[in-house]
């Protein structure tokens, strides 16, 4: 610069200077304190606008944050510079939801909107996995529960069962026993029936020899009717109802009156025959048989008539 130029000459070169200098500061201040509105509403997933949720706005680059709150119409404002944000939305009893690229710049307002899911309450208690299942309860499969699965150690699971097999087998031989008790009781009428005809005079007469076979296929029955009661396993522990009770008592009656009946009828069968008159115990014959077959009668309408 020439010494001799003059003082105002000086002055005007300054400010040009300062004038350039500032011409090319201000545009990026201008830049940089320039902001944009950014604005949405947020709602939860049943489409209902959620008040007072608190979105932050985080810049990439630096970091800087900027916050606002929803109102009760779920909307809200940001002004913000232009760049590249981060968007968070939280809220309590939501999740937090996060746009992680919003790009704000331009003449336009931008618009973000959120979407809130439920999450679910603190003390909730979370759904217990499978290896969490207590071992006793019964599994979320199809198939049925095992006895293990009830508790049942294999001891106790063994012996239910070997009790279960004796009480299958006792039920199935009292069923039979009192088949053959029905049976029974047809040829124990007829050889009631055909008794006093039996004792006539005359020697190997029709009816004497029937009553005779009846009585003996009666007897044969009734053994077999006596095993399967006899033979059917005990249950320990079962208490026995009052006409079991009463069913038994008359089986004292009727077992030594089915042995005694025909030792006594053969008895006076050999003294028909010799032609003589029945006599001594063999006279017990007829009221034997009588006395046995209502004993016979009463235990079975003990068990098929109820009282």
């Amino acid at each position: 610069m020439p010494k001799n130029w003059p003082c105002k000459q000086i002055g005007a070169f300054v400010c040009s200077l300062a004038v350039f200098a500032l011409a090319q500061v201000a545009p990026p201040l201008i830049a940089q304190t320039a902001t944009e509105v950014v604005r949405g509403t947020v709602s939860d997933e049943n489409g209902k606008t959620v008040a007072n949720v608190t979105v932050t706005a985080t810049r990439t680059d630096s970091g800087q944050k900027q916050t606002a709150n929803t109102g009760s119409e779920g909307t809200y404002k940001l002004d913000l510079p232009p760049g590249n944000y981060r968007l968070t939305f939280e809220a309590a009893g939501f999740k937090t939801f996060e746009i992680s690229s919003a790009t704000v710049g331009g003449t336009e307002s931008e618009v973000f909107d959120g979407k809130l899911q439920r999450s679910e309450p603190a003390d909730a208690t979370p759904a217990r996995t499978q290896e969490e299942n207590l071992p006793n309860a019964p599994s979320s499969s199809a198939t049925a529960p095992s006895l293990s699965d009830l508790g049942l150690s294999p001891e106790q699971t063994q012996g239910n069962a070997r009790e279960q097999a004796l009480l299958d087998k006792r039920t199935h031989m009292l069923k039979i026993h009192q088949r053959m008790g029905l049976i029974t009781t047809i040829p124990l009428l007829a050889t009631v029936i055909l008794g006093p005809g039996a004792g006539g005079k005359s020697e190997g007469t029709a009816t004497r020899d029937l009553h005779v076979a009846l009585g003996s296929l009666t007897g044969d029955l009734y053994g077999i009717t006596a095993y399967y009661a006899i033979r059917a396993p005990r249950i320990p522990g079962t208490k026995k109802r009052g006409p079991i009770k009463f069913h038994e008592a008359m089986a004292w009656i009727h077992g030594p009156g089915m042995i005694l009946t025909p030792i006594l009828g053969a008895m006076a069968f050999s003294q028909k025959n010799n032609g003589e008159k029945v006599h001594g115990i063999a006279q017990a014959h007829g009221p034997v048989a009588i006395v046995t077959a209502g004993a016979f009668g009463a235990a079975l309408l003990s068990v098929s008539v109820k009282f």
